[in-house]
């Protein structure tokens, strides 16, 4: 990935691994612009995010590893922040970024890609779940808080699949995010789930490029072997859409560069 956009620290509690690590596995995988994104902080959910009192250190942090290799790669300095209405504290939205990660992990406070809470799908309607799930995002896009929207369709994490076509469930988020100038992230990481494929799907990204919807590209690595996996098979999937340019961000303004 020439951009990789959403990586994790250990500062989260669910990551492992330095910053100096995943920078350098970054490095040795060609990537030229790398943003550590970390999941921030709220009064919800505390053991999967860092503290209040984390977020200086963790941007200190950030700060001097792109000082540290800038001759080598750039460094972004970003938050992932869950869209949950009531908790997103104005602290982490106004923090000196070069970008938000905008993500939907709870349903009405239901953390519903947690395996701890898995049970929770045997006792609702499926399609059910997945349009509130993509209300949320539309919400989110609406609010405009945020740059690019985390792992779309997050909800197939388990293969939990609706009976109602997935793009007419997703269509009107997707209208949202093209209307709020977000960018749409390509993650790798559902490779690694039971879903076995990529955040979001081809025909959501056959959507997206219908819509004009710009991407970027992101390893979502809680761990530096996990930077730049499946690097082929992102590429490709995006160029099979026809996609040729993907987005990094500088102090929260998109530029656009040839992959």
């Amino acid at each position: 990935m020439i951009v990789d956009l959403h990586n994790h620290t250990k500062l989260c509690n669910h990551a492992e691994g330095e910053i100096d690590e995943y920078i350098e596995k970054a490095i040795e995988s060609g990537t030229k612009y790398f943003g550590l994104s970390d999941h921030a902080p709220m009064d919800f959910d505390p053991k999967y995010r860092m503290g209040f009192e984390d977020m200086s250190k963790y941007e200190n942090d950030v700060l001097k590893a792109k000082e540290k290799y800038k001759d080598k790669i750039e460094i972004l300095l970003a938050y992932e922040v869950d869209y949950l209405k009531g908790h997103m504290d104005k602290k982490v939205l106004n923090a000196k970024v070069d970008y938000l990660i905008g993500s939907v992990h709870f349903i009405d406070e239901w953390g519903f890609d947690n395996p701890e809470f898995i049970g929770n799908y045997e006792d609702q309607d499926i399609d059910e779940i997945w349009q509130k799930y993509f209300n949320a995002i539309e919400d989110m896009a609406n609010s405009k808080l945020f740059n690019i929207v985390g792992h779309l369709d997050l909800i197939k994490v388990f293969k939990f699949m609706p009976n109602k076509s997935i793009t007419e469930l997703a269509k009107n988020a997707l209208i949202a995010i093209k209307k709020a100038d977000m960018t749409l992230e390509l993650n790798v990481a559902g490779y690694r789930k039971p879903v076995k494929e990529a955040y979001p799907s081809l025909e959501l990204l056959t959507l997206a490029f219908d819509l004009d919807i710009p991407i970027t590209f992101s390893s979502d690595a809680h761990k530096p072997a996990q930077v730049a996996l499946y690097n082929d098979e992102i590429i490709s999937m995006a160029k099979s859409v026809g996609y040729t340019q993907c987005v990094y961000y500088r102090n929260k303004k998109k530029y656009f560069i040839d992959f």
